[in-house]
């Protein structure tokens, strides 16, 4: 019997970029019936540019990710019905405590970041997020990603023109006290408790939540008789939800939902 029976569609986006990023996602669900929010982050409406020359912004720098989750929950109980959730990297991670809460009658959680107790081992999270986490800095003061760290963390492999484009149009300040709450209380799910379906992306040339990260988050999920999927594609980088195959993940991400 099919369980995913909602039309709508709760895009949540992650750390260090703008919302704007799911404006072709949103689009394009929506010619396939769907109707779609993307809501900013608080102190986050607004163009990239415009953010960043607000830096350092104080307002950023005061984001928690009990902040969040009670943002995007409180969205999900005002929608019309109980929502499909689809998060991006920490948005995966909201996804997956919005699951854990009740809120959404299907998650996918996108090159997510892992709740706590799922250890990374991987270099290239570390190498992608250490200054991000502002050890010995003034966390009243928020982080803006420089551009050789976006290549590296966010959009490795793409043209130069390409990441130059995708820096402009997307980075913006990020709470460095958020980057490290994946270590806090606020970052726990339960792994064993049954849930609404819920799917896992990775790509192979992601540094920031490297595939192997996706994939141990993945198999914390109990067997429970819930439905809990896991895909990895190939060449995708963090930028995932910009790059040209954007919608090849999207008719990926659609297909299952009509299975489910």
């Amino acid at each position: 019997m099919k369980t995913i029976n909602s039309k709508t569609v709760l895009f949540i986006t992650g750390a260090f970029v703008s919302n704007s990023g799911w404006d072709e996602w949103k689009t394009y669900f929506e010619s396939k019936g769907y109707t779609t929010v993307a809501p900013a982050w608080p102190h986050k409406e607004g163009l990239a540019k415009d953010l960043r020359e607000n830096q350092p912004s104080p307002e950023i720098a005061s984001i928690r990710l009990k902040h969040l989750v009670d943002h995007y929950s409180n969205i999900a109980k005002s929608l019309p019905e109980k929502p499909i959730v689809i998060g991006h990297s920490l948005g995966g991670l909201l996804t997956q405590i919005l699951v854990n809460k009740g809120l959404a009658v299907a998650g996918i959680a996108i090159h997510s970041i892992a709740p706590k107790g799922v250890i990374p081992t991987q270099f290239s999270l570390y190498k992608s997020l250490w200054k991000a986490a502002g050890l010995f800095t003034n966390t009243k003061e928020a982080y803006l990603m420089s551009f050789s760290d976006w290549q590296y963390a966010f959009t490795n492999g793409m043209p130069l023109a390409e990441q130059q484009k995708s820096y402009y149009e997307n980075t913006i300040p990020e709470s460095k006290m958020l980057v490290r709450e994946g270590l806090s209380d606020d970052a726990l799910v339960d792994f064993a408790k049954p849930h609404v379906p819920l799917l896992f992306t990775s790509g192979d040339k992601d540094n920031c939540t490297p595939a192997g990260l996706n994939e141990s988050n993945y198999k914390r999920y109990k067997r429970n008789g819930s439905v809990t999927d896991y895909k990895l594609f190939e060449g995708r980088n963090h930028f995932v939800l910009g790059q040209p195959t954007w919608r090849e993940d999207a008719d990926y991400i659609l297909n299952w939902i009509s299975n489910n």
